[in-house]
């Protein structure tokens, strides 16, 4: 298995321009499995897990998101990648926001995927009840009480009895290191706030959003839009937080056309 100085797993496929994918807080590796199928096809797509998820090290006390994107910095100049396409997803939009900013250099394109560029007080405190029911150590409590967030009305209506298969089977692969991991993970982004220095993303900029997402509301995403020159935004309708989950197809397809444009 490919691990970067041994603590940072990663996985690289393709051929092309670099393509980064940065997972969400609940999200693996393993969860780009569908998009990568796709994406190979035109990019060179590398996927890796954030200290504290999925075959990363686990940290032992607390940290500022910031740290997240200085492992993506290390991980681009171990696999000598002087430039990429960086795609992020929730959390992972917000680590590619920190990226960014600090070297914009080292970006051919950027898409934010159900994203903020602050976390205001109802989405901390979104955010903290997560943390309390990951704390108790009952990830089926976890799961219970964030997928009606996560997934969106139309999709829940549509889809009980896989959704209620996903959180079974989640609970049972989740253990005690994952449940403190998620909340370190948590932690980090409670005081994210870019919403003055998003202005100075320079880069061609790609903004998705969904129509259902209660956790990155489109209202939201359409004022960062506002403030990111050579930005552009799309609306997924009739999905919510998940979207590249809910309307995988579709989210690729509006990727890799921004990307290939």
């Amino acid at each position: 298995m490919p691990y970067f100085d041994s603590q940072i797993y990663y996985e690289r496929v393709g051929n092309g321009e670099p393509l980064i994918l940065l997972n969400g807080i609940m999200m693996s590796a393993g969860s780009w499995a569908y998009h990568v199928d796709k994406l190979k096809e035109h990019f060179d797509v590398i996927t890796f897990d954030f200290k504290d998820q999925g075959r990363s090290s686990r940290m032992t006390k607390d940290y500022d998101i910031v740290e997240r994107s200085i492992d993506l910095l290390n991980l681009m100049n171990h696999l000598k990648i002087k430039k990429a396409h960086i795609v992020g997803v929730s959390y992972g939009a917000h680590v590619a926001e920190h990226f960014i900013i600090s070297h914009p250099q080292r970006v051919y394109k950027l898409v934010l995927s159900n994203a903020v560029d602050k976390v205001d007080n109802y989405l901390r405190e979104l955010g903290r009840s997560w943390e309390m029911a990951a704390a108790t150590g009952n990830p089926e409590l976890l799961f219970k009480i964030s997928f009606p967030a996560i997934y969106s009305r139309t999709f829940y209506n549509s889809n009980e009895s896989w959704i209620n298969e996903r959180i079974a089977n989640a609970s049972k692969a989740t253990d005690k290191k994952w449940l403190e991991g998620f909340i370190r993970l948590s932690r980090s982004g409670n005081y994210f706030d870019l919403s003055e220095e998003i202005k100075k993303i320079t880069v061609p900029t790609l903004l998705i959003c969904a129509d259902e997402d209660i956790v990155t509301p489109k209202s939201e995403m359409k004022k960062m839009a506002e403030k990111i020159p050579h930005s552009s935004l799309v609306v997924l309708h009739k999905t919510g937080h998940a979207a590249f989950y809910e309307k995988a197809n579709l989210w690729i397809e509006k990727v890799e056309s921004f990307l290939s444009y």
